[in-house]
């Protein structure tokens, strides 16, 4: 498999044959689905280094296959498409944990910069991913489970460490207090005030102002999200 082979989902051949002309003039191999059901299919035999993601199909739409994916723990980025350009649509999308999302029509230029932002961005945060985590000024060290912000230490609690862990292993990424209070404490009673004041906490210990965080980021509505910060 190429390092750059990518999974078109859609259910308009057309448009997959449109996707798979323009990632061959770019020497980027591609797979096709021609929906959900499908596609999920495909990802339980191979692995692909992005997933282009339609979001109207029939049968399993886009977001069921995304939601899919992500409790099976397939990491593997998506770049979502839809015809809606409804601000709300884009913003379920990345809550389900979709990386990136296009409205159509759009132009195959953009569509190719997107694709290649995602791939590299995977690539780069999984290098060395078994031994350190490096996100914007933060680096773990995953072996003596230590955490620094520009080559300081910074100093967490064993429960703070593991949703901070978390966080940076999915940046860019929009949890909701639901999942991050499942995957951290493993319980389906949700305690959102538990979550609240874990957030408080660690944004203490990283953000200059934690009133204005740089970093963890609230996103209205739907959760918390860990960003890179400001690029100088």
């Amino acid at each position: 498999m190429s390092m750059n082979e990518i999974l078109i989902v859609d259910d308009e051949a057309p448009i997959r044959m449109a996707l798979k002309t323009a990632f061959r003039r770019e020497n980027m191999e591609t797979a096709e689905a021609s929906d959900g059901a499908e596609a999920l299919q495909m990802l339980r035999r191979e692995r692909f280094q992005l997933v282009i993601l339609d979001v109207m199909m029939p049968g399993k739409g886009g977001y069921e296959v995304l939601q899919e994916m992500r409790r099976s723990g397939d990491n593997t980025p998506v770049l979502m498409l839809s015809g809606k350009d409804d601000e709300m649509n884009q913003i379920l999308g990345l809550g389900y944990g979709a990386d990136s999302y296009l409205t159509k029509p759009f132009h195959t230029s953009v569509l190719i910069q997107t694709a290649r932002a995602l791939i590299r961005r995977s690539q780069v945060y999984s290098r060395d991913r078994d031994t350190e985590l490096m996100v914007g000024p933060f680096r773990m060290d995953l072996l003596k489970m230590e955490c620094y912000k520009n080559g300081e230490p910074l100093t967490f609690t064993g429960r703070e460490l593991n949703l901070f862990r978390f966080l940076l292993e999915n940046p860019g990424r929009v949890f909701s207090k639901e999942q991050l209070y499942r995957q951290i404490w493993n319980d389906a009673v949700v305690d959102d005030n538990t979550i609240t004041v874990y957030i408080k906490r660690i944004r203490a210990k990283i953000e200059e102002d934690p009133r204005n965080p740089v970093y963890l980021k609230t996103v209205r509505g739907i959760g918390y999200r860990m960003d890179e910060g400001e690029k100088a």
